[in-house]
């Protein structure tokens, strides 16, 4: 049964990555029967593996994607290319099965779960196929447009973090050894944005791009919504939950508890693109310390995501022209991931192989 934990406990209870795991995991590396490190980045990942599970065996055959779902105010100020109405479909969507993140979850043996942080419709579990991977936790039915005021009260703001952190936890609770965050949410990438430039200082004109494909002026206008919003609410970008209240979703807000829940149990935890990454400046922003169990999925071809993935430090697994979201940037560097626990565990070391060292 998962704890309900007050914020402060939550982080309070993050503890940074033991480094000697990762000297030890640094030394086994270093005798695979290859040249130095002739693997690249595989040997970081599963170093770092090593030193989240505290083992020479890292297993992370249990995979979990929690695609959180959340509607935006201020889509009223006409920010997307497409409707509102097309959150609830595309949730209805994952929980069939058809979807982009579907067919690469199921590639790399991956659990899709779908919370409902608080879409404008009810829906009706009770009616929907796949309903069992459904999660509604609703905070809000979409939240204010941030043109006006905050999106949302700051008691919503830790709501919704204390949401996606028990969710994750219940995953991690059922078995679930890495987790990977996804979104689904009409408009998600305007209050990203504003998350983004708030905290990293980004400019907008690097920060704010076309999302879901607006035109020239509909870069520009979208662009002056985020400027909007950042001058009528004055975020504190040292203040996570005060940047989420007043310009984020409460689906940003759901990711940033799923990646505090994965340092609180010591799971590594893959983020996906440019949504994802304004859930993890958030949780960054909060505690520093889980920057210690961030991999980047990928590199979004969205503006404004390699600042965000810089500022966090953070390299991506893979840069591929992706900007679809929904967590399967995360699924497909999963599969990567696995092959870095594969080499590391199962390659010969020059003594086991009878091979000459250097």
């Amino acid at each position: 049964m998962v704890e309900i934990m007050k914020l402060e406990e939550i982080i309070e209870g993050i503890k940074p990555v033991r480094q000697e795991w990762i000297q030890k995991a640094q030394e086994r590396t270093a005798q695979l029967v290859m040249p130095t490190r002739a693997l690249g980045r595989l040997h970081e990942i599963s170093e770092r593996l090593c030193g989240i599970q505290q083992t020479l065996e890292p297993v992370i055959d249990q995979k979990a994607i929690l695609v959180m779902a959340g509607d935006h105010g201020v889509v009223e100020e006409g920010v997307s290319a497409y409707p509102q109405e097309v959150t609830p479909a595309m949730v209805q969507t994952f929980l069939v099965g058809g979807a982009g993140i579907n067919a690469i979850s199921r590639q790399v043996g991956a659990d899709v779960w779908v919370v409902d942080m608080g879409i404008i419709p009810e829906l009706d579990a009770a009616g929907l196929k796949g309903a069992e991977r459904l999660v509604v936790e609703k905070i809000g039915n979409g939240t204010a447009s941030f043109t006006k005021g905050p999106a949302m009260s700051r008691q919503d703001a830790e709501k919704a973090l204390q949401v996606g952190f028990e969710q994750a936890s219940r995953r991690v609770e059922n078995g679930a050894e890495i987790l990977g965050t996804g979104d689904m949410g009409i408009g998600n990438t305007t209050p990203s944005a504003a998350i983004g430039a708030v905290i990293t200082g980004a400019t907008l004109d690097e920060m704010v791009g076309r999302g879901a494909g607006v035109d020239d002026a509909g870069l520009a206008h979208k662009r002056d919504i985020v400027r909007r919003g950042i001058e009528v609410n004055t975020p504190q970008p040292e203040d996570g939950l005060d940047v989420l209240a007043k310009v984020g979703g409460f689906e940003i807000g759901g990711i940033a508890g799923t990646i505090l829940a994965a340092a609180f149990h010591r799971r590594a935890v893959v983020v996906d693109g440019f949504i994802s990454t304004a859930g993890a400046l958030i949780a960054n922003a909060l505690c520093p310390t889980v920057k210690d169990y961030l991999f980047a999925g990928h590199c979004s071809e969205e503006a404004g995501h390699r600042t965000m993935l810089k500022h966090l430090g953070l390299e991506p697994i893979l840069d591929l022209g992706m900007r679809l979201g929904e967590g399967t940037g995360a699924a497909l560097a999963m599969g990567v991931m696995d092959s870095a626990v594969r080499m590391f565990k199962e390659v010969l070391t020059f003594q086991e192989a009878g091979v000459a060292d250097k």
